[in-house]
């Protein structure tokens, strides 16, 4: 191979296509910025009007997608390779990879038909095919959930259109209920006003529609109560916790007892050895958290930005000036 011609043919290439060149970097450049800028403004003007957040993601991304692609064709467009035959070739590529991705082509549209029918919003507690946990984030193909021990899930679209969506957060107020068994001999008047007695003493409970603890079965040993009442959703687990404590603990106060099934103990006689292993708790050490510092075009709001940088050489230049003046 001739590397002495090779480099020669490089070396004109650029030299023959330098402004062209420099006119793609620069393209690149600044398209990526002016992209991000525009977004970030677009999202400020949605964010005040009355659109959903899941919505107006939606949206986003699809704005993100379509500007991206007009600066790749731009950038082909400056190198010299015509459009026209590549958006040709983009829409045989599109057909064929439609057919083989016809699941995810499913979930993108099943994802437009959450967003528009408002199933659910950011923030509901919702549970969907076995999981359960709050709306963080919708895009094309997933729906994205935080579980209440932290976990992150990421479920199809076409999971949430194709099976029952459990919405905690659509309505006002939630109904609770407790299952309770007592002995049988047991006055049932007396457990009945227990219950309701401990049901109304809680203000987070609504009166309209009133509580209730009915007898509801007979069991093999013991009789069984049902107790409901209704509250606002963000107070369902507060009252349920609370309720149930101040039941249980009037039930022991009135001697009423819970029975339990039989079981036959046998004392063990020999002396139980536990091995002892470590120097005890340790001292607690705190551990180091560093936040991570991310500058995002279009996250950032710009107006606070430049707020704070025109405030910042305010407090420069008064500083400056009262340092020359005790110099004088």
């Amino acid at each position: 191979m001739d590397w002495s011609k090779l480099w020669n043919d490089i070396v004109s290439f650029f030299k023959a296509n330098v402004w062209n060149i420099i006119l793609f970097f620069a393209v690149l450049f600044f398209g990526i910025i002016l992209i991000k800028i525009f977004l970030n403004i677009i999202r400020r003007i949605l964010n005040r009007t009355k659109m959903e957040k899941i919505a107006l993601g939606f949206s986003l991304g699809i704005l993100k997608t379509v500007l991206y692609l007009c600066l790749i064709l731009a950038l082909l467009s400056i190198i010299g390779i015509q459009i026209t035959g590549i958006l040709t070739a983009l829409s045989a590529l599109l057909l064929a990879v439609g057919l083989a991705l016809q699941g995810i082509i499913a979930n993108a549209a099943n994802g437009v038909v959450v967003v528009s029918s408002k199933m659910f919003e950011k923030g509901d507690y919702i549970s969907v095919d076995g999981q359960e946990g709050t709306v963080i984030k919708i895009n094309f193909l997933y729906t994205t959930i935080i579980t209440a021990d932290n976990k992150r899930i990421t479920i199809p679209n076409s999971t949430m259109i194709n099976n029952p969506v459990v919405d905690y957060n659509s309505c006002k107020t939630r109904r609770i209920e407790w299952r309770l068994s007592v002995a049988y001999e047991t006055d049932v008047e007396k457990v009945k006003k227990i219950v309701n007695d401990c049901m109304y003493s809680n203000g987070k409970v609504l009166l309209d529609p009133a509580p209730m603890c009915r007898l509801i079965s007979l069991g093999s040993s013991s009789i069984d109560f049902v107790a409901r009442c209704w509250c606002d959703c963000e107070d369902y687990w507060s009252i349920y916790y609370d309720v149930l404590e101040l039941i249980y603990d009037e039930f022991k106060r009135n001697n009423i007892s819970i029975p339990y099934n039989q079981l036959e103990i046998r004392e063990r006689k020999d002396k139980v050895i536990m091995p002892i292993s470590g120097k005890g708790i340790p001292k607690r050490i705190e551990k180091i958290r560093q936040e991570k510092k991310t500058f995002d075009l279009e996250q950032v709001d710009l107006t606070a930005l430049f707020k704070k940088k025109k405030k910042e050489k305010k407090e420069q230049k008064e500083k400056k000036e009262k340092k020359e003046k005790k110099e004088k």
